[in-house]
């Protein structure tokens, strides 16, 4: 993987508002002096590029999927900001540098920041990822959400001239009983001259997994499980260039959904022992995800002497949970208390526009003009689906954002500079809560927001090999909206008066310094985030979460790098450190660190590429993550805020080469079986009996790819 200097926000401010796609990729089989700019962004040298934008190659993705077919799994490997992999289907805890991630895929929004049900990691089949390009810290430029950063899912498209087909079959296994996970899917791609098409069908099946003891793990009932699931996904890319212009319709239809086949047995903390499952039906309808997205981009990269794209899009979301008989849900006029189970679901309906014209050598050589607007409609809600009571109402949000940037090149100078002005609107109709909270009615209203978000960065290229770079950037979101809401429990609330509802900003200062030669590379950075208002989400001793607006600042250093000791052989590694801290209150001091639903441990990723063969490759890698133990002794309310973490070590081998039959991959997933519980489970100061889950056991995976 190359990390592009961790300053690229500059530029990934312009660039990923350029295009609705990420800006800036860079895979580790091309050049290093070499950058390829997405949609209409032309290629650009890496050292001529102010800011901090990770990009994860095909092939590594397809060597990390040997391991573990888990999007958030390949993120942790390769983003060294980014916290550790949760295995469920549930993201919680799943976060970039201390803060929220704005999901994309081909620049279209996956994240539902208005009420983060934590399941947007799982919008695609991974067989049509063709890279992830990640944005490392605030960004604005791709609008609300991205406070720690993007993460651009960019699909695959043809690339030779003629029709291939291909299939491709993965199966993995812990030589256990219902351990099998199998996945086959088909993809068509055809071009010729002009025109290409891209089409993909896939379908997949998940068994029940063990950890390094033998114990089937345990099953996630209620928040989901990519465990005894079942899973399709439809994609479709037509394209047609005309000249200069070009024409792109894009449509993916995802379908993930538990088969209820395990129910969970309740962890021992007595005995040591963590949560694990039992063959058995949960109540309920079981946990699944739907997702479609839909795009159309035209292409104009010859206009007025600059370049114009524009994106239309649409997203429908839908997340099942799991039934549970929670305390939030009873209701006396429905049930006796204790005994109404019930399921939530989130709802999310966006469509809007993104328009951008790039104009190089704007009046004197050198200085680059960008400018465009951005158009968001976002509807999200989530409801009670067993008995069709409202927990969260509709939340009807609009955005229009102009935005502008500058940027020019003075010799081994380089700096960028802009503005978006984010302009919003938020409505919701009046509702009443849930008995749970005393079945308050809230007056309905409208918020509006007006902000102005910059970002400025430069990068000085002071020798052939070395170059240094500075950035500050913000981002702008809005507060979890539908945690807020739900949870009104005073009388004569209005929604016009909720102060929990004010914009987050956050101000990402970063400065770094990186190295590129024949043998390899390896970049540093430093960077400073803050918000004046941000968000704390504390569980209660109730197991209920209530948002604190508090201050909250996270500063962190990240290095990472590579040394090729030839063609055949290349070692990487990369760590980074998170720091932090937020407030009990308002108006305290910042001396409470940021717990692990915000923040991930101190993390090292180190391991090695050997092409044995000509055609074969092997990796070899190990991820640490180290002890951490925090607020000892502190409370906020009935809120325990201790944590503690012991750390572990994983080990992964995979194994690749291009074989008569088609390429083979061969993959074992922690290789030592290494017994441990995960990262968040671990340190969740709410210890729940039904999520105290361990980690998977050593896995087999095989995989063929056959195209013809």
């Amino acid at each position: 993987m190359t990390t592009l200097h961790p300053l690229t926000r500059a530029v990934a401010l312009a660039c990923l508002a350029l295009s609705g796609t990420a800006a800036v990729a860079q895979s580790s089989e091309e050049p290093m002096s070499e950058v390829v700019v997405t949609a209409t962004r032309n290629s650009k040298s890496v050292d001529k590029i102010p800011g901090a934008v990770s990009v994860i190659s095909q092939r590594e993705l397809e060597t990390q999927y040997l391991l573990a077919d888990d999007p958030s799994q390949a993120l942790a490997t390769y983003i060294p900001g980014y916290a550790p992999s949760r295995q469920k289907m549930s993201s919680t805890g799943e976060s970039l540098r201390g803060r929220s991630t704005l999901i994309l895929l081909d620049g279209v929004p996956q994240s539902n920041p208005l009420r983060a049900g934590m399941r947007e990691g799982y919008i695609a089949d991974s067989a049509i990822i063709e890279r992830v390009e990640v944005i490392n810290g605030a960004s604005a430029m791709q609008g609300m959400g991205a406070t720690g950063g993007i993460v651009n899912y960019i699909s695959k498209s043809p690339k030779a001239e003629g029709t291939s087909h291909s299939i491709n079959v993965r199966m993995s296994s812990q030589l256990r009983h219902d351990s099998l996970d199998w996945k086959t899917g088909y993809t068509l791609q055809h071009k010729s001259g002009d025109f290409d098409l891209l089409a993909f069908g896939s379908i997949q099946q998940r068994g029940i997994g063990y950890d390094g003891k033998g114990r089937v793990l345990g099953i996630e009932a209620v928040q989901g499980d990519t465990m005894d699931s079942e899973g399709s996904d439809l994609f479709f890319k037509l394209g047609k260039n005309f000249g200069d212009q070009r024409l792109q319709l894009t449509v993916n239809r995802f379908r993930m959904e538990g088969d209820g086949d395990y129910k969970p047995v309740p962890a021992n903390f007595a005995a040591g022992t963590p949560t694990s499952a039992t063959p058995g039906t949960p109540p309920g309808k079981p946990p699944r995800n739907k997702v479609e997205t839909k795009s159309l981009e035209y292409r104009h990269n010859s206009l007025f002497g600059g370049s114009f794209n524009a994106q239309l899009f649409k997203q429908d979301f839908a997340s099942l949970y799991g039934a549970t008989n929670t305390a939030t849900f009873q209701d006396v006029r429905i049930a006796p208390a204790g005994t109404l189970y019930d399921q939530s679901e989130v709802v999310a309906d966006k469509y809007g526009a993104k328009l951008t014209y790039v104009r190089p050598n704007t009046v004197i050589d050198g200085l680059e003009f960008t400018a465009g607007m951005d158009l968001l409609r976002d509807r999200t809600k989530q409801h009670l689906a067993g008995t069709g009571r409202t927990w969260v109402p509709t939340l009807d949000f609009k955005s229009l954002a102009p935005f502008t940037q500058l940027e020019y090149e003075i010799g081994p100078l380089t700096v960028r500079g802009g503005v978006r002005r984010e302009d919003a609107e938020l409505r919701v109709d009046t509702y009443t809560t849930l008995a749970a909270y005393g079945s308050r009615v809230v007056q309905g209203g409208e918020r509006s927001f007006t902000k102005a978000v910059k970002n400025i960065g430069a990068v000085w290229r002071f020798s052939p090999n070395w170059s240094a770079f500075v950035s500050s950037a913000e981002g702008f979101g809005l507060p979890d909206v539908g945690l807020v809401l739900r949870g009104v429990n005073k009388p004569n609330q209005s929604v016009e008066k909720l102060f929990d509802m004010e914009p987050v900003v956050t101000r990402n200062n970063e400065v770094g310094v990186n190295w590129r030669g024949a043998m390899g590379n390896v970049g540093a950075s430093f960077y400073d985030s803050r918000s004046k208002l941000g968000t704390a989400l504390r569980i209660n001793s109730a197991g209920i979460g209530v948002l604190d607006r508090v201050p909250t600042r996270v500063r962190g250093w990240e290095v990472s790098g590579e040394l090729r000791a030839s063609k055949q052989l290349s070692a990487f590694g990369s760590y980074a450190r998170t720091m932090g801290k937020t407030a009990t209150t308002a108006g305290a001091p910042m001396d409470v660190a940021l717990g692990a639903r915000s923040q991930g441990p101190d993390k090292l990723v180190a391991g090695a590429n050997w092409q044995w063969m000509p055609k074969a490759n092997l990796r070899l890698q190990a991820t640490r993550l180290n002890d951490r133990d925090i607020n000892i002794g502190r409370t906020v309310g009935t809120s325990n805020l201790e944590e503690h973490f012991r750390g572990y070590t994983l080990v992964d081998i995979a194994n690749s080469w291009d074989s008569p039959w088609g390429k083979l991959g061969v993959g074992i997933e922690n290789l030592t079986d290494r017994q441990y519980v995960g990262y968040y489970p671990q340190s969740a100061s709410y210890k729940d009996p039904v999520s105290y889950f361990a980690g998977r056991g050593r896995t087999l995976s095989v995989s063929l790819v056959r195209s013809f």
